[in-house]
């Protein structure tokens, strides 16, 4: 069995538009479905997390700047692992996920331990 990191993308202009609670709640249902459908067969390796809109990039130099960018039209909003047995695998499980309901999109990333 491999590691796959999901990878949760949307469009910086449609992220702005703020759910209704009762939205964000049947949102929030959403995910909790389709994550436990895949703990439930045993392929959910973490449960990831959000990730804040405000960052910081860091460069060689001891540069440091505020991101993401604005030039950046989408926004990384979190991500999980799983476990699949092919890349084909993971990419078919990401095709339930509630965030391409809104105009978002899921990377697909093998994970290579390190020393491989």
């Amino acid at each position: 069995m491999n590691e796959f990191l999901l990878i949760f993308r949307r469009d910086l202009q449609s992220s702005e538009m703020q759910p209704s609670p009762e939205q964000l709640q049947n949102m929030m249902k959403k995910w909790q479905n389709w994550m436990g459908g895949i703990a439930a067969r045993n392929k959910l390796v973490s449960s990831g997390n959000r990730l804040s809109n405000e960052g910081k990039v860091v460069k060689p130099g001891d540069v440091v700047t505020n991101g993401p960018y604005v030039e950046i039209k989408e926004l990384i909003g979190g991500y999980i692992m799983i476990s699949a047995e092919s890349l084909e695998e993971a990419a078919e499980i990401s095709k339930g996920c509630p965030i391409l309901t809104v105009g978002g999109s899921v990377e697909v990333r093998a994970v290579i331990p390190m020393g491989t």
